[in-house]
């Protein structure tokens, strides 16, 4: 198949369903070769079913593509190495890697459970830091054999809950936000090697998302309208992007901004706690206001 990722071996994690089953899809339309890994759990993470991925791999082949499914889970770290080894085997090599397994177990942090707050870190911090580090270790002998940079792809999945905060989500809004500043540095360590490092945020209405969404806001919300942005993430069109955060859906793509720093004030000496009543309530009057789940300022 041709397109504008003719060639590239791609891993998709979490691609059984939802927004990862589009991402694989349009991959493999855009000519890539593409491994589908999927545990195939519920949304909370439990269970298992190894045809979810199954399923996908015969949509790509039927359509002219190439596919294999991979069920390992990407939160063990032999699991994602055997991913990323699978990857290597089937087609000889391994270009992108899009991590998107995740799970929700929403609460507020009042009545969060330890089970509930570590099952969720697991899935999307370490699924996503395990991958990773296969992939970054082929990637770095890959380059230093070959003694020019690559062109690799990391793309990683983060939230605007993780980025712009979202009530009783604090499990899954830390850990991508954690994603998010993952991929800010795996940009930074490597891009010397040839590989960029995007995530996206996507805005999206899926089988993890629907508890959460309110149906009229769903509308034209669905996941195949994030999946070009991830394709042409994958692709070397995108040599020069590297170290951004997408925010994207229902047809709109924008660039979430970082933490920078904001409005500042200096002193010689040591402060005093009993001044600083005058002086921060101003400082703050001066920053950018906080956001809402839009990305924009909260209204009051």
């Amino acid at each position: 198949m041709s397109g504008i990722c003719a060639g590239r071996v791609a891993i998709v994690t979490g691609a059984g369903r939802g927004l990862g089953r589009t991402h694989a899809l349009e991959l493999a339309r855009q000519g890539a070769h593409v491994v589908v890994n999927d545990l195939g759990g519920a949304t909370d993470g439990t269970g298992s079913d190894a045809g979810a991925a199954r399923l996908v791999v015969d949509e790509i082949v039927a359509a002219g593509g190439k596919a294999v499914a991979n069920t390992d889970d990407v939160a063990d770290w032999q699991g994602a190495k055997r991913l990323v080894d699978q990857a290597i085997g089937e087609f000889g090599g391994l270009d992108v890697l899009v991590n998107n397994a995740g799970i929700l177990r929403d609460q507020t942090i009042a009545s969060m459970t330890e089970e509930n707050w570590d099952a969720v870190i697991r899935v999307h911090l370490r699924g996503t830091a395990g991958p990773t580090h296969f992939a970054a270790e082929y990637w770095r002998a890959r380059a230093k054999d070959s003694g020019r940079p690559l062109r690799a792809r990391l793309i990683n999945t983060t939230s605007a809950s993780g980025i712009y905060g979202n009530f009783g989500q604090s499990n899954y809004g830390a850990a991508k936000a954690g994603i998010a500043a993952f991929t800010l540095i795996a940009a930074t360590e490597l891009g010397r090697y040839g590989v960029t490092a995007n995530a996206v945020a996507p805005a999206a209405f899926t089988r993890l998302t629907e508890a959460v969404m309110p149906v009229d806001y769903a509308a034209g919300l669905g996941p195949e309208q994030v999946s070009p942005l991830v394709a042409w993430l994958a692709s070397t069109e995108s040599d020069t992007v590297t170290g951004r955060v997408f925010d994207v859906g229902g047809g709109r793509i924008g660039v979430a901004e970082a933490w920078r720093l904001g409005p500042e004030v200096t002193k010689q000496d040591l402060w005093d706690a009993a001044d600083l009543g005058r002086v921060i309530p101003d400082l703050v009057a001066k920053a950018a206001p906080n956001v809402d789940m839009s990305g924009r300022p909260a209204a009051g």
